[in-house]
Protein backbone atom coordinates (compact mmCIF):
# COMPACT_ATOMS: atom_id res chain seq x y z
CA UNK A 1 0.00 0.00 0.00
CA UNK A 2 1.43 3.21 -1.45
CA UNK A 3 2.42 5.88 1.75
CA UNK A 4 -0.53 8.02 0.21
CA UNK A 5 -3.29 6.05 -0.57
CA UNK A 6 -6.57 6.42 1.75
CA UNK A 7 -5.63 9.98 2.32
CA UNK A 8 -7.58 12.63 1.30
CA UNK A 9 -5.78 16.20 0.10
CA UNK A 10 -6.56 19.41 1.44
CA UNK A 11 -6.16 22.99 1.05
CA UNK A 12 -7.44 25.88 2.55
CA UNK A 13 -6.46 29.18 4.82
CA UNK A 14 -6.17 28.79 8.36
CA UNK A 15 -9.25 30.54 10.28
CA UNK A 16 -7.96 29.48 14.12
CA UNK A 17 -4.84 27.18 15.58
CA UNK A 18 -5.86 25.67 18.71
CA UNK A 19 -4.58 22.89 20.92
CA UNK A 20 -5.39 19.03 20.29
CA UNK A 21 -6.01 18.30 23.43
CA UNK A 22 -8.54 15.25 25.09
CA UNK A 23 -10.24 14.96 28.82
CA UNK A 24 -10.77 12.01 29.98
CA UNK A 25 -13.77 12.24 33.12
CA UNK A 26 -14.44 9.48 35.76
CA UNK A 27 -17.00 11.48 38.27
CA UNK A 28 -14.74 13.99 40.25
CA UNK A 29 -11.76 13.09 38.97
CA UNK A 30 -10.06 14.37 35.06
CA UNK A 31 -7.56 13.96 33.31
CA UNK A 32 -5.76 15.48 29.75
CA UNK A 33 -4.08 14.43 27.21
CA UNK A 34 -1.93 17.16 24.86
CA UNK A 35 -1.17 15.51 21.24
CA UNK A 36 -0.79 18.59 19.51
CA UNK A 37 -2.89 21.32 17.35
CA UNK A 38 -5.83 21.71 15.70
CA UNK A 39 -5.95 23.47 12.26
CA UNK A 40 -9.16 24.58 11.55
CA UNK A 41 -9.11 26.27 7.56
CA UNK A 42 -11.86 27.21 5.00
CA UNK A 43 -11.36 25.71 1.50
CA UNK A 44 -11.49 22.11 0.14
CA UNK A 45 -11.13 18.82 1.10
CA UNK A 46 -11.31 16.02 -1.36
CA UNK A 47 -12.56 18.12 -4.10
CA UNK A 48 -15.62 19.97 -1.67
CA UNK A 49 -15.66 23.44 -0.98
CA UNK A 50 -15.91 24.06 3.23
CA UNK A 51 -15.26 24.11 6.56
CA UNK A 52 -13.16 21.82 8.29
CA UNK A 53 -9.83 21.03 10.50
CA UNK A 54 -6.94 19.39 10.62
CA UNK A 55 -4.85 17.95 13.68
CA UNK A 56 -1.32 18.41 13.47
CA UNK A 57 1.60 17.57 15.83
CA UNK A 58 3.54 19.69 18.07
CA UNK A 59 6.23 19.22 15.68
CA UNK A 60 4.74 20.31 13.01
CA UNK A 61 3.38 23.39 14.47
CA UNK A 62 6.99 23.97 15.83
CA UNK A 63 8.50 24.14 12.02
CA UNK A 64 6.02 25.66 9.92
CA UNK A 65 4.23 28.14 13.02
CA UNK A 66 0.87 27.79 11.24
CA UNK A 67 -1.25 31.05 12.41
CA UNK A 68 -4.22 32.93 11.01
CA UNK A 69 -4.47 33.32 7.37
CA UNK A 70 -2.12 31.03 6.52
CA UNK A 71 -2.68 29.16 3.22
CA UNK A 72 -1.76 25.48 3.65
CA UNK A 73 -2.29 21.91 1.88
CA UNK A 74 -2.01 18.48 2.47
CA UNK A 75 -2.77 15.20 2.71
CA UNK A 76 -5.03 13.64 5.93
CA UNK A 77 -6.97 10.21 7.24
CA UNK A 78 -10.59 10.77 8.05
CA UNK A 79 -10.50 9.89 12.11
CA UNK A 80 -11.10 7.00 13.03
CA UNK A 81 -13.57 7.85 16.24
CA UNK A 82 -15.36 11.36 15.92
CA UNK A 83 -16.74 11.30 19.44
CA UNK A 84 -12.82 11.40 20.37
CA UNK A 85 -11.78 14.05 18.10
CA UNK A 86 -12.50 17.94 17.02
CA UNK A 87 -10.80 17.43 13.85
CA UNK A 88 -12.24 15.72 10.68
CA UNK A 89 -8.67 14.75 9.29
CA UNK A 90 -5.48 13.14 10.82
CA UNK A 91 -2.12 11.61 10.46
CA UNK A 92 -0.99 14.47 7.85
CA UNK A 93 1.99 14.50 5.06
CA UNK A 94 2.67 16.85 2.62
CA UNK A 95 2.23 19.92 4.77
CA UNK A 96 2.89 22.80 3.15
CA UNK A 97 2.51 26.68 3.35
CA UNK A 98 1.24 27.68 0.06
CA UNK A 99 0.67 31.31 1.13
CA UNK A 100 1.90 33.08 4.87
CA UNK A 101 -0.67 35.21 6.28
CA UNK A 102 -0.91 38.44 7.64
CA UNK A 103 1.17 39.00 10.90
CA UNK A 104 -1.82 39.41 13.44
CA UNK A 105 -0.87 42.33 15.45
CA UNK A 106 -4.16 43.90 15.93
CA UNK A 107 -5.63 44.66 19.45
CA UNK A 108 -6.67 41.67 20.90
CA UNK A 109 -8.82 39.39 21.74
CA UNK A 110 -9.21 37.25 20.30
CA UNK A 111 -5.19 36.50 20.23
CA UNK A 112 -4.50 35.84 16.83
CA UNK A 113 -0.67 35.12 16.78
CA UNK A 114 1.09 31.84 17.27
CA UNK A 115 0.06 29.52 19.24
CA UNK A 116 2.69 28.52 22.04
CA UNK A 117 3.90 25.02 23.10
CA UNK A 118 1.68 22.47 24.56
CA UNK A 119 3.91 22.60 27.65
CA UNK A 120 2.48 26.55 28.15
CA UNK A 121 -0.81 25.37 27.43
CA UNK A 122 -0.46 22.87 29.81
CA UNK A 123 1.19 25.16 32.36
CA UNK A 124 -1.23 28.20 32.02
CA UNK A 125 -4.45 26.00 32.92
CA UNK A 126 -7.93 26.76 32.00
CA UNK A 127 -11.49 27.97 32.98
CA UNK A 128 -14.43 26.37 31.43
CA UNK A 129 -15.81 28.43 28.44
CA UNK A 130 -19.33 28.86 27.06
CA UNK A 131 -19.92 27.05 24.51
CA UNK A 132 -22.20 30.23 22.91
CA UNK A 133 -19.27 32.36 23.69
CA UNK A 134 -16.94 30.08 22.22
CA UNK A 135 -18.45 29.96 18.68
CA UNK A 136 -19.18 33.36 18.34
CA UNK A 137 -15.94 35.10 20.00
CA UNK A 138 -13.13 32.58 20.93
CA UNK A 139 -13.14 30.10 17.86
CA UNK A 140 -10.34 31.82 16.31
CA UNK A 141 -8.44 32.68 19.56
CA UNK A 142 -5.10 30.80 19.84
CA UNK A 143 -6.54 30.44 23.79
CA UNK A 144 -9.89 29.21 23.08
CA UNK A 145 -10.03 25.09 22.51
CA UNK A 146 -12.99 22.64 21.95
CA UNK A 147 -12.14 19.28 23.59
CA UNK A 148 -13.82 15.89 23.15
CA UNK A 149 -14.94 14.37 26.46
CA UNK A 150 -14.93 10.61 27.37
CA UNK A 151 -16.57 10.18 29.96
CA UNK A 152 -16.42 6.84 32.12
CA UNK A 153 -20.15 6.19 33.99
CA UNK A 154 -19.39 3.29 36.06
CA UNK A 155 -15.59 3.15 37.15
CA UNK A 156 -15.74 -1.13 37.64
CA UNK A 157 -17.37 -0.75 34.40
CA UNK A 158 -15.06 1.02 32.64
CA UNK A 159 -16.36 0.47 29.36
CA UNK A 160 -19.55 1.85 29.71
CA UNK A 161 -19.32 5.48 28.76
CA UNK A 162 -20.50 8.31 27.36
CA UNK A 163 -19.00 11.49 24.79
CA UNK A 164 -19.58 15.12 24.60
CA UNK A 165 -17.39 18.17 23.61
CA UNK A 166 -16.40 21.25 25.99
CA UNK A 167 -15.17 24.22 25.56
CA UNK A 168 -11.95 25.90 27.70
CA UNK A 169 -10.46 29.45 27.78
CA UNK A 170 -6.60 29.40 28.67
CA UNK A 171 -6.39 33.09 27.74
CA UNK A 172 -5.89 35.78 30.25
CA UNK A 173 -8.29 36.01 33.01
CA UNK A 174 -9.23 39.73 32.15
CA UNK A 175 -10.10 39.39 29.16
CA UNK A 176 -13.78 40.96 28.56
CA UNK A 177 -14.85 38.11 25.98
CA UNK A 178 -15.01 35.94 28.55
CA UNK A 179 -17.63 33.74 30.11
CA UNK A 180 -17.79 30.94 31.99
CA UNK A 181 -21.36 29.16 31.30
CA UNK A 182 -23.14 26.83 33.11
CA UNK A 183 -21.20 24.41 35.25
CA UNK A 184 -20.07 20.86 34.56
CA UNK A 185 -22.19 17.98 34.72
CA UNK A 186 -20.93 14.67 35.12
CA UNK A 187 -22.75 11.39 35.44
CA UNK A 188 -21.94 8.91 37.39
CA UNK A 189 -23.45 4.83 38.37
CA UNK A 190 -26.26 4.44 39.92
CA UNK A 191 -27.70 7.90 38.43
CA UNK A 192 -25.92 9.99 40.64
CA UNK A 193 -24.02 13.51 39.31
CA UNK A 194 -21.04 14.95 39.91
CA UNK A 195 -21.03 19.11 39.36
CA UNK A 196 -17.69 20.72 39.07
CA UNK A 197 -17.86 23.88 41.16
CA UNK A 198 -16.70 27.14 40.19
CA UNK A 199 -13.60 26.49 42.81
CA UNK A 200 -12.27 23.91 40.53
CA UNK A 201 -10.97 26.71 37.44
CA UNK A 202 -10.28 28.95 40.34
CA UNK A 203 -8.00 26.23 41.65
CA UNK A 204 -6.20 25.48 37.89
CA UNK A 205 -5.17 29.06 37.35
CA UNK A 206 -4.87 30.43 40.91
CA UNK A 207 -0.58 31.19 39.88
CA UNK A 208 -1.83 33.58 37.01
CA UNK A 209 -2.57 37.51 37.21
CA UNK A 210 -5.57 39.08 36.20
CA UNK A 211 -3.90 39.83 32.63
CA UNK A 212 -1.89 36.57 32.61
Amino acid sequence: MGATEGKRPWDGEVISVQPRTRLLRSFDERSHSYLGYVLHLRGTLDGEAREFAVAVGPAAQAKLEFRVGDRVSGLGVPVADPRTEIADLYRVSGLRVLVRGPDSASNPPPYLGIPPTLEVYRARGHRRLSATTYRSRCSSCLWGCEMPVEMIIDHWNPSKKRYRTEAFCYGPKSCPFYRPGPTRKVPGRRGMTWEEADWVDEQDTAHRGPDE
